[in-house]
């Protein structure tokens, strides 16, 4: 049998899933502000896994993914133990905002103090409370304010056990990503936590897509540590690692007419882009400077010179991975499928 989990000053027993508010701080109407936390601990001893969501808080896909996952029918914890966290920086989606009052972005501020800033003091209490009782982690995440990222799982795959989860969440797209100081993967990694961080959609957006697509990537990890029932075979996302990327950035300022889509193979030499001046003449001609694959991008059809426009990631056959990337949207999201009510994948 588990051993009981403590979150907080709450008791979660083997067998049993509990509700519970970990609070956070108090605002300054002496109004008390908790992260929700539901746990899910099985009888059966299992890996521990947290999965969390809008650690900046304008991030909204990851708050819908695991509410999709604690509502199904269909959704039995059969080992182990789940702590999922929909909403970590509840101060930023009170403010419909990436950061914490205090203007600090929560993920570049673990692993905290307890006695340090606002933004600190909630990283502690988060890597301390949830992180730290954890072997895996899944944390979710979108693009930001008018940008999109294809969907994507960023980690660190020189660990093995790491690259396999990587691959076993089921998306066309992986990249080898740095861990960067004071963020919760570094945090995680110090307390012997492995991660997964999943990119998609934009900021203040639901896109089903990749709602989709990360609910259907959390159960197959979940599946593959055993702690759910094997899934009933689907058709095989084969991802594809990617080592290196890069941003394409706007060489003059203007209005933005796209040639290119989220998902598009590129070539070197490839047009990305028009920028124009507000009274119609041709400013630039936005070409690719080397081939791969676009796995983000800004929307916003205004930009200023050196603005980040295309997110390119390099593949040794990229054209393969835009095959994938049109598979997947094809199989999660029909064009005949006009229903987004959450289903059971």
């Amino acid at each position: 049998m588990t051993e009981p989990l403590e979150i907080g000053k709450t008791l979660i027993k083997p067998g049993s899933r509990v509700k519970l508010e970990l609070p956070a701080a108090r605002l300054y109407t002496d109004t008390e502000i908790s992260i929700p936390v539901e746990v899910i601990n099985a009888r059966k001893p299992g890996p521990a896994v947290f999965i969390s969501a809008a650690v900046h808080g304008d991030e909204l896909n990851g708050i819908e993914i695991i509410r999709r996952l604690l509502t199904m029918k269909s959704f039995r914890l059969s080992k182990g133990t789940i702590i999922a966290v929909p909403i970590v920086n509840v101060y930023g989606m009170l403010n419909q905002s990436r950061y914490m009052p205090d203007r600090r972005d929560l993920n570049r501020s673990f692993p905290g103090s307890a006695k340090g800033s606002l933004t600190g003091r909630l990283a502690h209490l988060f890597l301390s409370e949830i992180v730290s009782k954890c072997q895996y982690g899944i944390d979710l995440h979108t693009g930001a304010i008018h940008r999109s990222n294809f969907p994507q799982v960023r980690a660190n795959l020189n660990d093995d056990e790491t690259m396999q989860l990587a691959r076993t969440f089921g998306v066309p797209v992986v990249l080898n990503a740095d861990i960067r100081e004071g963020s919760l993967r570094e945090a995680a990694a110090s307390k012997g936590c492995k991660v997964l961080l999943y990119e998609a959609g934009q900021a203040l957006r639901f896109d089903e897509l990749s709602i989709r697509a990360g609910l259907k990537g959390v159960l197959n990890v979940l599946s593959h540590l055993g702690m759910i029932r094997k899934r009933k075979p689907s058709k095989t996302v084969e991802p594809f690692v990617s080592n290196h990327s890069f941003w394409v950035r706007a060489t003059s300022s203007g209005t933005v007419t796209d040639r290119k889509r989220l998902g598009d193979h590129v070539n070197k030499g490839d047009v990305l882009a028009e920028i124009c001046s507000p009274i119609g003449s041709a400013v630039d001609i936005l070409k690719a400077p080397n081939s791969g694959v676009i796995i983000g991008k800004q929307n916003i059809p205004l930009v200023q010179e050196g603005d980040a426009m295309y997110h390119i990631a390099d593949f040794e056959t990229p054209s393969q991975v835009a095959e994938h990337i049109e598979q997947l949207q094809d199989d999660l999201l029909p064009q005949s499928d006009n229903n987004i009510v959450s289903q059971d994948l």
